[in-house]
């Protein structure tokens, strides 16, 4: 059984995807981020940075959510949530992946923690400003790679799609939020109907509405 420490439209979301996807054996661990309990010293024990989420599979702690997506992925081989090893798209995929995490995901945090990222409050404006200019970049990144494709990595449904789901939902309150890109707003329009997408975002409270009735 996996065991996911999740919290409500964190970046645990896109693991608690994956797992109800593959319809797997999970229990859902709630960590309290009102009462920090993700910095106890019994969650570190698991997850020395303190974040969310954790995923332990036979006693073994992974963290980092797009780790945890790549090893339910390998897991599950025949689910087609990874292109297999040869498939030319495999290293798309981890391209995809990749930028997901390290640039909208990375652009998402110093927006909306801007604190952490100045000694100097009268800046943080500013590190707003900047930050969703670049967050607007990257999404028309992404809007582009969905001119010619149903999904981020070819014409099938990948754990990719799902990690910028979250994402996505992350950055709707940005400056151009993701409905200001045709392509990505229909592509997410059409996300809202997987039946994983609904489920998934109403156990944990998500409204998913505006991407829903984009038009």
């Amino acid at each position: 059984m996996f065991k996911l420490y999740y919290s409500p439209n964190n970046a645990s979301l896109a693991p608690h995807f994956l797992l109800h996807h593959l319809k797997a054996d999970y229990e859902l661990l709630l960590v309290d981020r009102k009462s920090n309990s993700q910095k106890s010293a019994d969650y570190l024990r698991l997850n020395p940075t303190g974040r969310i989420p954790t995923l332990v599979i036979n006693e073994q702690p992974i963290f980092e959510s797009p780790a945890i997506c790549t090893y339910i992925c390998e897991l599950h081989p025949k689910s087609g949530l990874m292109p297999s090893i040869g498939n030319p798209l495999r290293p798309l995929f981890f391209q995809w992946l990749a930028f997901l995490n390290n640039t909208l995901q990375a652009e998402l945090m110093i927006r909306y923690y801007p604190h952490r990222h100045t000694n100097d409050e009268t800046n943080i404006p500013s590190i707003i400003a900047a930050q969703d200019d670049r967050i607007a970049d990257a999404l028309s990144i992404i809007n582009d790679q969905l001119k010619h494709n149903d999904y981020l990595v070819g014409d099938s449904l990948t754990a990719c799609d799902y990690f910028l789901f979250m994402l996505a939902g992350w950055s709707l309150p940005v400056k151009k939020s993701p409905l200001a890109y045709n392509h990505l707003a229909m592509y997410l329009k059409r996300l809202c109907k997987n039946s994983t997408i609904q489920f998934v975002c109403d156990f944990e409270g998500i409204d998913i509405t505006e991407f829903e009735s984009y038009s």
